[in-house]
């Protein structure tokens, strides 16, 4: 639920309530630390040498993380930003490292997008992520997250894919059923949600499938573009 109260008896902002808190929807302030967590798409082929170094580029990736972050760098100096992201990656298995890879890291904000490997690995080898499951794991990750950091600014990013390259139709159904309970997820734990599939759809009208992910999962340049675009219109609005 979103509330508008009066700050210091005068001037009225947004909070986002939830469980009977209220935090203010400023999202991202100076001295924030910020944390993208997620698979290949964000993982981007990052320099995991230099992980610990907050804002080293090589660190960030290729893709949207390392767009975003010089974005948010641009815009709030002082931010420290982390890329956490491991190819290959399914809810699961970011659960096995998420004390290391995010609550020791003690985001402000934290960026989640993950479900394309639960949906890929069902379909190829019958080894991914059911939705019961990963809808169990993706909220106990996010519950632990708020109970490291009552005040943490979460947001959760569509998984999404693209009908060309190895997506084929019969990837959507169950990849639409993620989609759905990471919406759900979102509204229930007052999180931002930021539509990555509705965005690609939407950029259908100036290019082909192709253009924004080759092989309809990992993006192209313009595609972690239109993704760094998308994440801070939705996150990083006044």
């Amino acid at each position: 639920m979103v509330a508008e109260v009066a700050v210091d008896g005068a001037e009225w902002r947004q909070f986002r309530c939830l469980d009977h808190h209220c935090y203010r929807i400023d999202m991202i302030q100076s001295k924030d630390v910020v944390l993208f967590q997620g698979d290949s798409i964000t993982d981007c082929q990052r320099d995991r040498s230099r992980e610990a170094q907050a804002n080293a580029p090589e660190a960030l990736g290729l893709g949207y993380a390392r767009y975003t972050g010089a974005m948010i760098l641009d815009r709030w100096p002082g931010v420290a930003i982390y890329n956490r992201g491991i190819g290959g990656d399914k809810v699961w298995q970011l659960e096995q490292r998420w004390q290391v890879d995010c609550l020791d890291l003690a985001p402000d904000v934290l960026s989640v997008l993950i479900g394309i490997n639960d949906t890929y690995h069902a379909l190829d080898d019958g080894v991914g992520t059911s939705l019961q499951h990963y809808d169990q794991v993706y909220r106990q990750l996010l519950k632990q997250a708020r109970e490291a950091k009552p005040s943490i600014r979460l947001v959760l990013c569509e998984p999404f894919a693209l009908r060309c390259g190895q997506v084929t139709e019969c990837w959507f159904p169950e990849l639409d059923h993620r989609r759905t309970l990471v919406k759900e997820i979102a509204m229930d734990f007052g999180a931002v949600l930021v539509p990555f599939q509705e965005s690609f759809d939407q950029a259908l009208d100036r290019a082909e499938a192709a253009y924004w992910a080759k092989d309809g999962v990992h993006p192209s340049l313009a595609g972690h573009m239109l993704m760094a675009r998308v994440w801070m219109e939705t996150v990083g609005r006044d």
